[in-house]
């Protein structure tokens, strides 16, 4: 298969790799022609995966014409809030069969669309054309070949099947999955809770607390998704606890370590600083505080999170807006 990843993050970087090792002819894009160079002549990308060498398959460009020229397999690995504006200009070189594969989690800001929308709606891309991939996807591990499961979500079960046998290597074993509602707000979500999780551990707050944020943010996660068409056992799988678990647990997690620099006290700028990446869910808390309200549904972490992201108000104090909620049954 020929593929292509737009995007030359730690993420698209990872899922090129394995594409490549699982026999793909691979092009990224990248913005910055220092990049690009260093993937096409060194076979590495040290600025997103230090020291990580990338297949001979794999090679780079800052044409995306020329990157997306004939293939097969579209990854989109951008930035969730700027992919809208990215695809107005990207879309009409996209061959007119091609897979095009979301590997971004978040809500869109305003219109509160999923990823999957965002692309039928902006690229003219029949919806049984869109493929999500979601689960627990820590991208240094991936890359570090340790073992790991992901989800291929489409409505067209022949195309998510070529995109999982695209994928499948001794250390990436993918399953398909038809809810393509359920692994993105899965995904999405999952960034709001490590965050409120990231919190915690700066807090100094144990186990219990953990496992209760992830616990209820699960909740939430699945209440939302029932209220949107979602089969309520995807939340029970690898895009919903599996990847909810990893975001958490893992200290290479951006959106946890962006927690913590947030716990400690620091501005969203100075979070921003020390980490040097993009934390979907300091702007997803926003679209889906308004996705859940928009559809009656309560998310108090989304909400907490979201205050203390964009509102000013402490961590220590969200604890207690949280633990002194109205009682109701689980």
């Amino acid at each position: 298969m020929k593929a292509a990843v737009i995007g030359s993050g730690s993420w698209g970087t990872a899922f090129a790799k394995v594409l490549g090792e699982a026999g793909s002819a691979v092009t990224m894009w990248a913005r910055r022609e220092a990049v690009a160079t260093e993937i096409r002549e060194k076979h590495g990308n040290d600025g997103s995966l230090p020291g990580v060498r990338l297949s001979e398959r794999v090679t780079a460009t800052t044409d995306l014409a020329e990157a997306v020229s004939g293939a097969e397999l579209i990854a989109i690995a951008v930035p969730s809030q700027t992919l809208r504006g990215n695809l107005a200009d990207w879309a009409g070189l996209f061959p007119s069969d091609s897979t095009v594969v979301s590997l971004m989690k978040g809500i869109e800001l305003g219109t509160l669309k999923r990823m999957s929308e965002v692309i039928v709606e902006t690229a003219g891309v029949a919806p049984d054309r869109v493929v999500v991939v979601s689960g627990p996807n820590v991208a240094p591990e991936i890359a570090a070949e340790q073992p790991t499961t992901t989800v291929v979500a489409c409505s067209d079960e022949g195309r998510a099947k070529q995109v999982q046998q695209a994928l499948a290597t001794p250390y990436f074993r993918p399953y398909t999955s038809d809810d393509v509602i359920g692994c993105e707000l899965g995904g999405a979500c999952k960034n709001v809770i490590a965050l409120a999780y990231g919190m915690a551990v700066a807090l100094g707050l144990g186990d219990n607390t953990r496992a209760s944020l992830i616990t209820r943010g699960l909740a939430e996660t699945a209440r939302l998704g029932v209220a949107l068409g979602a089969d309520p056992l995807t939340f029970a799988g690898l895009a919903g606890l599996g990847d909810l678990v990893a975001s958490c647990s893992s200290p290479l997690a951006r959106n946890r370590m962006f927690g913590e620099h947030l716990g400690r006290g620091e501005t969203l700028e100075q979070a921003q600083i020390a980490t040097r990446q993009t934390a979907e869910g300091v702007k997803s808390c926003l679209s889906i505080r308004d996705l859940a309200r928009a559809n009656g549904v309560e998310m108090p972490i989304v909400e907490q999170v979201e205050r203390v992201c964009h509102e000013g108000v402490d961590p220590r104090v969200a604890v207690k807006l949280l633990m002194t909620r109205e009682m109701k049954p689980e």
